[in-house]
């Protein structure tokens, strides 16, 4: 099994205005595969934000070793490090991110802007795929302000995954949404990584969605350790950063 992404020894301090660094990262090990379905959980402050930066390569870290499809991601030029990201990598957050005033297919089809070729020349048809996919074939040219939040969720993730990413993170994919359309709002990102074999990495505070991966992992004082399935994070302890991130925008 080919391993996307191992992360060894991984930790990440960052400098403060008035005091000593912070370290909010420490030792994290993992290793996913393609294919894999792997949740972390952990309490507000604890990292989850930091480490979805880090796997998504939109940070380095300060500590350790962080490969990438077999690169070492701190060796990567910046521009190198986003075409790799861009090319392999969807994100799928709670907030939906839709460009106002752009229908769903234009929004799906911002990622193919930046891609060469046929994809590039095909990113209208291969825009109207993925939202057939997801059930908004006929919605295509409706604007997110008229769409319901199930509906804008389903556009977020297709233009997440409309260039076929190996790796996807999701980042509390379901926080804004009810209990039966976060379930089916999963159950969609989970069908379409099956279908391209991508790993599927959820980030959240609920239970429930945790328990639907097949690997689980909890956030405990800035380090990575498996937990059961199911576990919550009340018990949890977090690293006690959040007051600090707000004040002098460090994103935990």
């Amino acid at each position: 099994m080919t391993a996307l992404l191992e992360a060894t020894g991984v930790g990440r301090t960052v400098e403060l205005p008035d005091g000593p660094p912070l370290t909010i990262l420490s030792g994290v090990d993992l290793t996913v595969h393609e294919g894999d379905r792997l949740s972390i959980v952990g309490r507000s402050g604890s990292g989850k934000s930091t480490l979805l930066n880090l796997l998504g390569l939109m940070d380095s870290p300060t500590a350790g070793e962080l490969r990438f499809l077999g690169h070492d991601t701190r060796a990567l030029r910046g521009s190198t490090r986003d075409r790799l990201r861009g090319r392999e990598i969807g994100f799928v957050f709670q907030q939906f991110n839709l460009l106002p005033g752009r229908t769903a297919l234009e929004n799906v089809q911002t990622p193919l802007l930046y891609s060469n070729g046929r994809e590039f020349w095909r990113r209208e048809r291969i825009a109207r795929e993925i939202l057939d996919l997801v059930g908004l074939g006929d919605r295509l040219h409706t604007r997110p302000e008229r769409l319901s939040g199930g509906e804008q969720q389903r556009v977020a993730i297709a233009r997440a995954l409309v260039r076929r990413p190996r790796l996807i993170l999701a980042d509390e994919p379901t926080g804004a949404l009810d209990l039966e359309t976060g379930g089916s709002v999963m159950g969609l990102i989970e069908e379409v990584a099956g279908q391209t074999d991508a790993a599927l990495v959820t980030i959240t505070h609920d239970p429930a969605i945790a328990s639907r991966s097949t690997r689980h992992f909890r956030l405990e004082s800035g380090r990575l350790v498996p937990s059961d399935a199911g576990v919550g994070v009340g018990g949890e302890v977090g690293v006690g950063v959040g007051d600090v991130g707000t004040d002098v925008g460090v994103s935990v």
